[in-house]
């Protein structure tokens, strides 16, 4: 099969679309023929050895949909999805590539409103959103604010307003809040730190947000000023050094609570569990994706490169 692999981390040199031997589905796997899959930031980071468990020589790429191929005689044939769990793309092959082995409960039905590609682009983003809306107990009247534009961003409000939240984001660029309020998305301009308070209690009828989803991990300061009282902060970035300063007065005056969200602490099994529980969501309520480009797994290499220099549209790759 054709695959994506790379023999070693710390830069892109070594990643390169070479022929490997199809995987065999054993006890309790599927084998699945891979007809789309995302490349995420997380995807670049891991050849970049951003995290220090990766085991080469590896295939990345975290998210996948496709068809069963071998496995269970129930599932052979069925359209699904999966991924981004817990060690696949870092110390187990990941998905890029045209098969790849899971456990047999790593899979989840796909949406038959989605095609593939659409399918691919939503693990990654749509886990981690998951993950925090449901751990800072995001549901219907929650004041809800995202602060940043990014993928995990853009998924939570589409999952949080699902849920009936009034959610409103925050973005730093002007274009890119002029291009969520072209969707009909409340949004605004972040201001200077201590402006924050007040401008999100205009954009809440002036009160404060219960949750704020801090997407950007530079905003955990103000967010802390700007939050009402037993409120909710999630985070799912920070500095390259890994510290910020925080009002901690503040925060425990507040009696609120700091969240961190990282969807490489789930095994593929539970985001699995994440992804049926999506796709519930799908029932008329979630936008169908449509700004990513699709490139053949051949264009992978220069896939990943483009992301590398700062492209910001979304990838899926079609082996």
């Amino acid at each position: 099969m054709q695959a994506l692999q790379f023999s070693a981390t710390g830069s892109l040199d070594s990643l390169q679309v070479i022929d490997l031997p199809k995987p065999v589905a054993g006890t309790g796997e599927v084998l699945v023929e891979v007809r789309a899959a995302g490349l995420n930031p997380s995807d670049l980071k891991n050849v970049l050895g951003r995290f220090p468990y990766t085991a080469t020589p590896r295939i990345p790429g975290r998210d996948f949909s496709g068809v069963v191929v071998e496995g269970p005689e129930e599932l052979l044939g069925k359209a699904v999805w999966g991924g981004t769990g817990k060690g696949f793309s870092f110390t187990q092959d990941g998905c890029h590539a045209q098969y790849v082995v899971v456990p047999v409960n790593a899979v989840a039905p796909k949406p038959e409103s989605l095609s593939f590609a659409q399918a691919a682009t939503f693990g990654v983003p749509y886990i981690t959103a998951w993950d925090a809306l449901e751990r800072s107990q995001v549901k219907a009247g929650t004041r809800f604010l995202i602060i940043g534009a990014g993928a995990v961003a853009k998924a939570a409000q589409a999952l949080a307003k699902a849920r009936g939240a009034e959610v409103v984001m925050a973005a730093r660029r002007a274009d890119a809040v002029q291009e969520l309020r072209a969707k009909g998305v409340e949004a605004f301009q972040l201001p200077e730190a201590e402006q924050l308070p007040e401008q999100a209690q205009m954009h809440f009828q002036q009160q404060a947000p219960e949750v704020i989803f801090d997407t950007t991990g530079y905003w955990l300061p103000a967010a802390v000023n700007t939050l009402a009282a037993f409120g909710r902060i999630a985070v799912i970035a920070a500095p390259v050094d890994g510290l910020i300063s925080m009002p901690i007065l503040d925060l425990y005056r507040r009696g609120g609570s700091v969240i961190g969200i990282n969807s490489l602490l789930y095994s593929l099994e539970e985001c699995a569990t994440m992804f049926e529980q999506i796709s519930a969501a799908f029932e008329g309520a979630l936008p169908i994706p449509e700004d990513f480009t699709e490139l053949p797994l051949s264009e992978a290499v220069a896939a990943y490169h483009k992301v590398n220099e700062g492209g910001a549209e979304k990838i899926v790759l079609i082996p």
